[in-house]
């Protein structure tokens, strides 16, 4: 018997994200701080237990006709294969090519954040993504169709009460003729999902842990990002 417990490591793992949450919305009396460090503390989450070949951060993306999204509090993003990704003193500027998913997190949700997000979302699915034949031991591929963006909300809490109930159903499939938001974290309470037929809702005392599963089941069906076409983006060092 090694004395391991998967069972509280799981629960230990969102028990820590849950307090650090809850303490920055509790102690932080500015904004721009709490949404600083509300945005931190997912990304670490992220950064800590997504395999290497992602990385998590906040940034804006760009594709090859110039066109920039809005910024975006978490960005999940290939760096295995992705050249271009711009640092700008500290703002990260990603092709659109290199994302898998991408997030918006806030203190709490109700039907204006799910809105939104799904402004935010609909901006990063609306760019141009290339994509090219892909070189092999058994000849050239065919260029691989860019995937769907996974999007969603983090939050710690809800305005709703129930918290996890309709008017969050009715606020997501509103949200569906925006962008839908298919995976999202309301850490004290549970997770939802968009599968088959609609959004699903899940209570759940161990929220943090079970989103970060979720996720990582999601990435896996997603292969990965398309190759790139950097000529396209080099057309712009003739301006």
């Amino acid at each position: 018997m090694s004395g391991w417990s998967l069972e509280k490591l799981l629960a230990g793992l969102h028990g820590e994200i849950s307090m650090r949450l809850e303490r920055s919305r509790s102690a932080l009396g500015h904004p721009v701080a709490k949404g600083d460090a509300t945005e931190g503390i997912w990304i670490e989450l992220l950064q800590n237990y997504l395999p290497e070949r992602y990385r998590a951060n906040r940034a804006f993306v760009i594709d090859s006709t110039d066109t920039t999204s809005q910024q975006i509090d978490i960005v999940v993003y290939d760096r295995q294969y992705t050249p271009l990704i711009f640092n700008q003193d500290g703002t990260l500027v990603i092709p659109a090519e290199s994302v898998y998913a991408v997030f918006e997190a806030k203190q709490s949700i109700d039907a204006a954040q799910v809105e939104y997000s799904a402004k935010k979302i609909a901006s990063v699915r609306a760019l141009h993504r290339t994509s090219l034949p892909i070189p092999s031991a058994s000849g050239l591929q065919p260029a691989k169709k860019p995937g769907d963006i996974l999007g969603g909300l983090l939050t710690f809490d809800s305005e709703w009460n129930p918290p996890l109930g309709d008017p969050l159903l009715k606020a997501l499939a509103a949200a569906d003729a925006i962008a839908s938001l298919d995976l999202g974290c309301v850490a004290a309470h549970g997770i939802f999902m968009k599968q088959v037929g609609g959004h699903v809702l899940e209570p759940d005392k161990r929220a943090a842990t079970a989103f970060l599963l979720e996720l990582i089941a999601r990435l896996q069906t997603m292969a990965t990002v398309p190759m790139i076409d950097v000529r396209a983006y080099a057309k712009f060092l003739k301006g």
